[in-house]
């Protein structure tokens, strides 16, 4: 790593209004924006050319729950959403994703994520827009000012960094992002991206490179000895 010094401007996205409590069994936006169990599975049954009786019976449910669910008059239990997704064969968060058109760059601040409560937690898209395939998951500690270097990085894939302490500050294509607890970022990382730690301490934060080329070695380009 090298300590030359990032330029300390850097842009912040607006402060969103905090996201209701949600209780109960059923999977439930937490978002202002409009999240349709129903839409989401009435387009993947769709896509799959199945009828609403023939879902029925691959999954085991009842057609008029299907019906009722699909027309949003009534939230799902998250055993009956893992029954479709186990039948869709698609991740159960499929169910709950902000229908958001696709992004190079996704910045998320703490609390401002599409959410879906269930009877045993939370869950939140760390992706809004932008999906990892496959990676390499890395717990990441900088001293103070460490950076990349002044050259920027560009290599297959995406990355994915969640700051977990302290404050870190990634530039993508000349755009800067402020990462400090809770925050995350996700991109394209053919992007030309460098990052550094600005502050006067520590940080930590978690990072996942995921290049679609398996001669493609970006960790070394990212950390130098």
């Amino acid at each position: 790593m090298t300590n030359e010094r990032l330029p300390q401007k850097m842009a912040s996205p607006r402060k969103g209004e905090k996201n209701p409590r949600l209780k109960g069994p059923s999977i439930a936006t937490l978002e202002n924006e409009e999240i349709s169990v129903g839409r989401h599975l009435r387009s993947m049954r769709a896509l799959r050319g199945l009828s609403m009786r023939a879902l029925a019976e691959a999954s085991g449910l009842n057609i008029n729950t299907l019906s009722m669910i699909e027309n949003n008059k009534t939230s799902p239990s998250v055993s009956t959403l893992q029954q479709l997704a186990a039948t869709l064969k698609v991740p159960l968060t499929s169910f709950f994703e902000a229908e958001v058109p696709h992004r190079s760059v996704v910045f998320q601040k703490a609390g401002q994520r599409p959410r879906a409560g269930f009877s045993y937690g939370t869950m939140e898209d760390l992706g809004a827009g932008l999906t990892l395939r496959g990676g390499q998951p890395l717990i990441v500690v900088l001293e103070s000012r460490a950076n990349s270097g002044p050259t920027p990085i560009v290599h297959t894939g995406h990355e994915f960094v969640y700051c977990l302490d302290g404050q870190l500050t990634y530039i993508i294509e000349g755009q800067k992002y402020l990462l400090e607890p809770g925050d995350s970022l996700i991109f394209e990382a053919h992007l030309p991206h460098r990052w550094g730690n600005l502050s006067p301490s520590a940080t930590r934060s978690l990072l996942i490179i995921c290049p679609t080329d398996e001669n493609d070695h970006p960790t070394e380009r990212h950390f130098l000895s």
